[in-house]
């Protein structure tokens, strides 16, 4: 098939797996009916990361490491509004996706979250600092009675009451009360389904660490790309401006609920270490990634450190064999491994082959 011809017949991807900005976004279809959301109001462009896709995907171009049927559950993915669930061995390059498709689709900076055991969905919507309103609640009332007293002391007049926290404040007081708005961070989670024009770009690192309830936990979100907030649905004000995820980020929300304008693309990884429920699965588009081919390994080495090392070549056959050869290893070991010989000096063929074995380990092994 030509070149001209594979176009046509791909003409429906908005994804190609290039990691070069496109305006592609602009491009994406509508949701299908039973994927539209109807959140409001528009929060601005989120930020760009540059520094932190340069990290993930070093100074150069992205090297392809997704085949064609990889490309087309990726971009069915996004036009379906639905997660993406990867699998794969630990460090095969899973969480670097989310950053290829940020970078591609003009998506801004990738929203992380970090499982770990003890992980729960509020974790990931939001946090309550409840101490920290407390303690400001009570400086403020400190500061309203020393004003007040010092006030009516110098007037030559009896202290004045106290006022009920709740009450408004004077205009003319020296003190505004707490709000409760500055004391409610939005998790990447809850930072990602705020109503954006355009989606954000979400990523669950490694959920198969999680604890057992929370991948039926996510059902509802995932579902309805919505939320609420109870101590905001409780609070007496009908709006609230708090803290997001991104730095700096502040979003108005009203009545305490979220709920996205366009589902974000949330890239779901896990390396395998136990089955998700069924109920989980059937929201998610599944994706294994293979280890890459000796061709890829190179140009991902040249991608990263700006250029080939002469020893990379002989570093990345001894990485191919030992995965082959059934070993558990991750791609920053092959860079680390590549990236001493840089150091002047170092011989990986010769004093620095301890080193070398030591860098490119067997994973399985505990030490």
């Amino acid at each position: 098939m030509s070149a001209q011809e594979q176009t046509v017949v791909n003409g429906w991807r908005v994804f190609h797996a290039t990691g070069r900005a496109s305006d592609a976004v602009s491009r994406l279809p509508d949701a299908p009916p039973w994927r539209r959301f109807g959140g409001g109001p528009a929060q601005p462009a989120p930020p760009d990361d540059p520094a932190a896709a340069l990290r993930r995907l070093g100074p150069g171009d992205v090297t392809p490491q997704l085949d064609s049927e990889d490309i087309d559950t990726v971009n069915a993915a996004l036009l379906l509004r639905r997660p993406l669930l990867i699998t794969g061995a630990p460090g095969v390059g899973k969480s670097t996706l989310a950053y290829v498709i940020a970078r591609e689709l003009g998506l801004g900076r990738v929203l992380e979250w970090n499982v770990v055991s003890r992980t729960t969905l509020r974790d990931g919507l939001y946090v309550h600092d409840a101490m920290g309103r407390a303690q400001a609640i009570a400086a403020w009332q400190a500061g309203l009675r020393h004003g007040t007293a010092g006030a009516a002391a110098q007037a030559g007049g009896p202290p004045a009451p106290e006022q009920d926290v709740d009450s408004p404040a004077p205009a003319d007081g020296p003190q505004l009360p707490p709000v409760l708005g500055d004391f409610i961070t939005l998790g990447p989670l809850g930072t990602a389904l705020l109503p954006y024009d355009r989606p954000r770009t979400l990523l669950v690192d490694e959920l198969d660490k999680s604890d057992i309830d929370l991948p039926n936990d996510l059902l509802h979100v995932l579902e309805n790309g919505s939320y609420e907030i109870p101590e905001l649905v409780r609070d007496a004000a009908s709006t609230a401006r708090v803290h997001t995820s991104d730095p700096g980020g502040r979003a108005e929300l009203a009545d305490g609920r979220v709920e996205c304008r366009e589902f974000p693309v949330v890239v779901i990884t896990s390396n395998g270490e136990r089955e998700f429920p069924a109920a989980f699965r059937r929201r998610c588009l599944p994706l294994e990634l293979r280890t890459p081919t000796r061709e890829q390994l190179l140009a991902m080495v040249e991608g990263h450190l700006g250029d080939l090392p002469p020893a990379a070549e002989g570093l990345v056959d001894l990485f191919v064999r030992r995965v082959q050869a059934g070993g558990t290893h991750s791609l920053d070991q092959l860079l680390n491994a590549v990236q001493m010989t840089t150091a002047g000096g170092f011989q990986a063929d010769g004093a620095g082959r301890r080193l070398v074995e030591m860098l490119l380990r067997d994973l399985a092994k505990g030490r």
